[in-house]
């Protein structure tokens, strides 16, 4: 079994993690805070030392409209010499509904190290709907720059399913937009019909994408898509859905509704390496999106002799 030894959890109170290992040799690291309320960026050579660097607030929320309530899910990305956000943001309002209507949006930054220079703002990552949409991520393959994304069909029955759509650049889709999950099994209709918070990794001749289902409590859990990488990631059909959940809430280890996952790689590239969050406790008083405590954690993934990834169960807390 893979060990990849790091405190656990990594960094508290920070839902949705997102972490990248850069060129210039820096991990960095970024989440949803309890607030809701920012986007804040931290960087450092070692996993580990992300614990306790010092975290600089890049971008505030807007006092009214539509990027004024409920910043989730911020993503950095290093695309073209160029540092971009991708965050979903919804608007205060004296109703829940506005609370709730998040689109997607994007920052830019040209400065060699994203916690410096100026952020810009790119605007909204229009769809062909304006309907609820977060958790937009985006990859790169054989050229072609993908965006994917949870949103809300108008028309069918759910809270959101997954897109993936290509890019004209980093803020802007082109061509067709096409779905390539809906909930439909059982684990992923808990409490809400969810598939979103995907995240990209590619090996063994295929791309590999996990998302996460249901409620954000306990039962919040992780699927996974797979693709050949030779295959039209835009026809629905290249996207084969594993019809179990591929990491779920641990009783014996505390762990409880583990999901909205980043991969990244070990210090020296030789371990794949999962960053997710999760809460040490099952029971939550009010709406779990309101309790703080999903914390980032790390944990190493092995390889099937099948060439699928293998991602355990989330391991118990360790500080």
């Amino acid at each position: 079994m893979t060990e990849y030894n790091v405190q656990n959890p990594l960094i508290e109170q920070r839902a949705d993690p997102f972490m990248y290992k850069h060129t210039d040799g820096y991990y960095y690291f970024t989440g949803s805070v309890p607030e809701y309320d920012r986007i804040a960026i931290r960087r450092a050579t070692t996993i580990a030392g992300l614990a306790e660097a010092e975290e600089k607030t890049i971008w505030v929320k807007h006092e009214s409209g539509m990027m004024s309530a409920n910043i989730w899910a911020p993503e950095l990305h290093f695309i073209d010499g160029k540092w971009y956000v991708y965050f979903a943001a919804a608007r205060t309002s004296e109703t829940k509904d506005g609370l709730f209507d998040h689109r997607m949006f994007v920052l830019e930054n040209d400065s060699a190290n994203p916690l410096e220079g100026e952020w810009v703002e790119r605007g909204q990552v229009k769809t062909k709907w304006e309907s609820f949409a977060l958790d937009a991520t985006s990859f790169e393959h054989k050229g072609v720059r993908y965006y994917v994304w949870a949103q809300k069909d108008p028309e069918i029955e759910g809270n959101s399913n997954l897109y993936i759509s290509e890019m004209e650049n980093p803020w802007t889709l082109k061509g067709e937009q096409v779905c390539i999950t809906t909930p439909e099994y059982d684990w992923e209709k808990i409490g809400f019909l969810v598939n979103e918070g995907a995240a990209i990794l590619k090996k063994n001749g295929r791309i590999f994408m996990t998302y996460s289902a249901s409620a954000t409590d306990y039962n919040y859990c992780m699927g996974l898509l797979t693709a050949d990488e030779d295959s039209d990631l835009l026809d629905p059909k290249s996207w084969v859905k594993t019809t179990e959940p591929v990491f779920t809430t641990n009783e014996e280890n505390s762990q409880y509704g583990p999901g909205h996952n980043s991969f990244t790689v070990s210090e020296d590239g030789t371990i794949d390496l999962l960053v997710y969050h999760a809460r040490s406790y099952k029971e939550i008083e009010g709406d779990p999106l309101y309790d703080p405590n999903r914390h980032a954690r790390v944990q190493a993934i092995t390889w099937n002799e099948d060439g699928t990834p293998n991602f355990g169960t989330p391991r118990p807390d360790t500080k």
